[in-house]
């Protein structure tokens, strides 16, 4: 019997209506094999880490418990990303219906080509970290420090809850999201 592992995933999006691609793949999280969604974080908007010349970003963190291993978790997350519409190549930091990343899986500490887990970005991206500290604010991230310390290290600038109105304001700024 396969032991069950908390796991977090990001979500983010800024194509195609990206609030709803944000809460459509929270559902299609939920539906992974031998995976249950225990917790989920508010939306944020965040602007684009990559080219500037696109629009806001919605993200969240999904907290997951699974008897997947890292390596399938990736691979229903990565599949669940082609469903969605992402192409296979796709322009680095680039606009996108929807990006999952693995940020962490239990206590492993993964380092191969395609996969490196703990995410390498988790340090320095606030659009990761706030929303994780929302449901996971003592989590400690291996070899890393706990996310709440985390946090406190990277600047809120770029960053917004996304309430009602914000989410309304973000399309009015961003035609097409």
């Amino acid at each position: 019997m396969s032991i069950w592992q908390p796991a977090y995933i990001g979500l983010g999006s800024n194509l195609d209506e990206p609030r709803t691609q944000v809460l459509n793949a929270l559902e299609r999280l939920a539906a992974l094999p031998r995976t249950l969604l225990v917790l989920r974080s508010p939306l944020y908007g965040s602007r684009p880490m990559g080219p500037a010349d696109q629009p806001n970003y919605v993200n969240a963190v999904a907290g997951v418990l699974t008897q997947l291993v890292a390596r399938t978790l990736f691979s229903e997350i990565k599949a669940l990303e082609r469903a969605f519409g992402r192409p296979e190549q796709h322009q680095r930091w680039g606009p996108r219906i929807l990006d999952l990343d693995l940020l962490v899986h239990g206590r492993e500490r993964i380092d191969e080509p395609d996969l490196t887990v703990p995410h390498p970005g988790i340090v320095e991206r606030n659009f990761v970290l706030y929303p994780l500290s929302d449901i996971a604010p003592d989590l400690d991230v291996p070899g890393v420090g706990r996310v709440i310390e985390l946090k406190r290290r990277v600047s809120p600038e770029g960053i917004w809850a996304l309430g009602h109105a914000a989410s309304t304001q973000l399309s009015k700024t961003n035609p097409g999201t």
